[in-house]
């Protein structure tokens, strides 16, 4: 069964959504392996997999390619693309561009926008000419230089509010699910509980209709340290340093390639 929008907004109520990360054929294919039902091809490539310090440098070209990639390893689940920075703020024509490019050039099911209120024109206009979108509220990377870092967002009664109202104005427009960033459980909770489409939760608590995280910090890949929301479901960062050196030190020492590896 291939999951589309429809079937992911129909889960609300009915079962909690497990969601990942992916930015290549190979973790695509690892992830609807695992037969989870969305898969989000982010903007966080820029820092997991192409080293820049934030997602703000990430441009069209560079997701259009990995999520064509992503796309290519991925039968059944739900290929979400993050439009990147730039790539829809300036205008809805823009927008609506860009966003139709992932469909047709690098066959997404759906796109990501961050933003509350501010975006709903936009998703509404995407969602009539037939691009489903996923939502984005709380901490949205792509305004952290404004945001002033990586922080917990609505703390105070006025924010949680804005928060709301983000959310309620998303759900109208026509977004099939939306993700809701580094909010405290609390309001997570009251948010998931007020809509009628799923929310995905990054750092949300408990209470939202689903999680997602990014592949490499569940998988703890980078051997940095991860988010406080982060549970890394295994530690494979020196286990890949381990093989990697023993792979030096056996063709130092000559043992490889031994007669088992030669024509």
């Amino acid at each position: 069964m291939k999951w589309t929008a429809a079937k992911i907004r129909a889960l609300k109520g009915e079962r909690k959504v497990a969601m990942l990360t992916a930015y290549d054929a190979l973790t695509g294919s690892l992830v609807d392996g695992a037969e989870l039902p969305m898969v989000l091809v982010g903007d966080s490539l820029g820092m997991t997999v192409l080293g820049y310090e934030t997602t703000l440098p990430v441009g069209m070209d560079e997701m259009l390619h990995h999520t064509a990639a992503v796309s290519r390893g991925v039968t059944q689940a739900l290929v979400v693309a993050d439009m990147p920075f730039m790539s829809y703020q300036p205008s809805i024509e823009m927008g609506l561009v860009n966003a139709g490019r992932f469909l047709k050039e690098a066959a997404a099911d759906a796109v990501k926008i961050e933003g509350g209120a501010l975006r709903a024109e936009l998703i509404e206009a995407l969602v009539a000419n037939g691009i489903p979108v996923l939502g984005h509220i709380g901490l949205t990377p792509q305004s952290i230089k404004e945001m002033g870092g990586y922080k917990v967002q609505g703390k105070t009664s006025e924010q949680a509010r804005q928060l709301m109202d983000d959310a309620m104005a998303i759900e109208q427009a026509g977004a099939f699910a939306l993700v809701l960033e580094c909010v405290p459980a609390e309001l997570g909770e009251l948010i998931s509980k007020a809509l009628t489409i799923p929310t995905i939760g990054i750092g949300a608590g408990a209470g939202c209709d689903g999680q997602v995280l990014v592949f490499t910090d569940l998988l703890g890949m980078s051997g940095k340290p991860v988010p406080k929301f982060v549970k890394k479901q295994a530690d494979l960062n020196p286990i890949m340093t381990q093989a990697l050196a023993a792979y030096r030190n056996e063709v130092e020492s000559g043992s490889f390639p031994s007669a088992e590896q030669e024509y």
